[in-house]
């Protein structure tokens, strides 16, 4: 019998509400599919930072090497200061581990009303640059407080970071329907973009089975709400992949929906699963999150480790229950969190 042993970060606001019932729903699977789950809890987040002026201790990160995942549900409260979060938990955790891959999924959930005019069905992967790009704070702020103060940031492309993110977007295309879309602004960013067309057009060469399309940021997130059937493998940056993912979400019907994974995948490192939406204190202890987005994290994490039929069993174990009408508010339902995983244990 396989065993895993996955460090729990549940964080902030609901995400001590939607964590638990993921995992309640990860053990229910464990035992059906004859593997073990070890798990231990760390109380890490913007409320540790309030105790302890820190979103993790300084051992933290040797902590979670010991796993073989991570599973997150989101960091941050408004006592918080906003910039910190990402910069202390998250882009610490994905840089460390060299989690350059953020895999974030758009489907069609059956059942659940979509906001876009299209009722064709969708199902493509976001691919998003996780390690460089927009997002690695290099630059700062001179004289902030003066009439010719400015503030910098520095965008890093590297040919080993494009290289690699593309071959994952490529390899993954091979195992769906064999078509990658790459998404730039090189027109105006002509450095940097124009940098990062060419390192994926030189490693598309070496996939010529994949259809392999570029677009535009301003076209891409038009066709998002138009034609998003047309998609499979879209690649982005840091910063584009940031915003296309939660416009996905907002695709699918809701942020609550979307899970995503921060992968490394030479499983040198332990990857991270996480839901792609935040902390809502606004609505935490209701009972009213969604927790949809948590559990396909689950799946997400299952099928990282190899246990692809557990990951399958659960998916479906999903469109059953939002086919039957088991969907929370933010969906237009009455159900709640625990009536979710309740459904989805249900279903299994």
């Amino acid at each position: 019998m396989s065993n895993y042993k996955i460090a729990v970060v549940p964080g902030d606001g609901i995400g001590n509400e939607i964590v638990p019932q993921g995992l309640r729903v990860l053990e229910a699977v464990a035992k059906k599919h004859n593997f073990s789950i070890e798990t231990e809890e760390f109380g890490w987040g913007a409320g540790y930072y309030l105790k302890h002026n820190q979103f993790m201790p300084d051992d933290g990160i040797e902590k979670l090497r010991a796993f073989d995942a991570v599973y997150f549900g989101s960091v941050g409260l408004p006592a918080v200061d906003d910039t910190l979060p990402a910069k202390d938990y998250t882009f610490k955790v994905r840089t460390h581990f060299n989690q350059y891959v953020n895999h974030r999924p758009v489907r069609t959930y059956p059942g659940v009303t979509r906001p876009i005019r299209s009722e064709k069905h969708i199902d493509f992967v976001i691919v998003r640059e996780n390690n460089e790009g927009e997002f690695v704070q290099m630059g700062g702020q001179y004289l902030p407080d003066f009439e010719n103060g400015m503030g910098i940031d520095t965008s890093v492309f590297t040919r080993k970071g494009i290289e690699r993110v593309a071959h994952y977007a490529f390899k993954l295309a091979r195992t769906r329907r064999n078509k990658v879309t790459h998404i730039t602004k090189s027109n105006t960013l002509i450095n940097s973009l124009s940098y990062w067309d060419r390192v994926i057009k030189e490693v598309a060469e070496q996939y010529p089975d994949v259809e392999h399309q570029q677009m535009y940021i301003d076209n891409s997130t038009a066709m998002f709400v138009l034609k998003p059937e047309q998609f499979d493998v879209v690649l982005t940056t840091n910063l584009f992949g940031d915003i296309l993912s939660d416009l996905g979400g907002a695709v699918m019907g809701s942020l609550g929906l979307g899970g995503s994974g921060n992968i490394n995948p030479e499983k040198e490192f332990p990857s991270m699963f996480e839901p792609i939406h935040g902390s809502a204190p606004d609505i935490a202890g209701q009972n009213i999150a969604n927790p949809y987005g948590q559990i396909w994290s689950v799946a997400l994490m299952l099928e990282h480790l190899g246990e692809s039929e557990a990951a399958n069993n659960i998916m479906e174990a999903i469109d059953k229950s939002t086919s039957s009408g088991v969907l929370t508010v933010d969906l237009g339902g009455k159900a709640s969190t625990t009536d979710v995983a309740d459904a989805v244990i249900a279903n299994l």
